[in-house]
């Protein structure tokens, strides 16, 4: 009888249990997005145009994987959300077209870094090579991250083969003019 009671008890116990976390989970949304508000839209184009017109630049095994127009996203105009960075419209973009992108994060600076996008990398084109950007037609000298996006701007993702000197981006890199 003792042993009835208690697996009763337990029993009671676990479906209180059971019944305040369904009831959390409702309040809370557990596991929802948030929503997010659209604070507007941008333009987003993604390029490699450099390589389109010198593809003898690129190593021989990536050839393929340029597009003979040069674009690999061409442009578009997409909707942002408050608080999103460059580096997030590109990220969320890249995924809805499916198309590969890779970076990495240095956690210290709260910074990400564009490796590759389509599949071409930084340096498949020569030691200076890689992947650019610039807003409004303007290369900034800081992270794709730290760039918060406003309405209207027109962002453009771009290949350079000559550390931005082929794309107007000379200067961002670093690179005397």
């Amino acid at each position: 009888m003792k042993l009835t009671a208690h697996k009763g008890l337990f029993m009671k116990r676990i479906k209180i249990f059971v019944i305040v976390f369904a009831a959390l989970c409702l309040l809370t949304a557990c596991g929802a997005k948030r929503e997010q508000t659209v604070a507007g839209t941008c333009t987003l184009s993604i390029s490699c145009q450099t390589l389109a017109d010198a593809p003898e630049k690129c190593k021989a095994d990536k050839r393929e994987l340029i597009p003979a127009d040069g674009w690999i996203l061409p442009e578009e105009t997409v909707e942002f959300y408050e608080g999103e960075s460059v580096f997030d419209v590109l990220l969320r973009e890249t995924k809805n077209h499916k198309i590969h992108m890779e970076y990495s994060e240095t956690p210290l600076y709260q910074v990400a870094y564009i490796e590759g996008i389509g599949n071409l990398y930084e340096f498949d084109a020569g030691e200076t090579s890689g992947w650019m950007y610039s807003v409004n037609g303007w290369f900034p000298n800081y992270g794709c991250s730290k760039y918060a996006v406003a309405d209207g701007d027109v962002i453009a993702w771009v290949y350079t083969c000559d550390l931005g000197q082929d794309v107007g981006g000379g200067d961002a890199a670093g690179a005397q003019q």
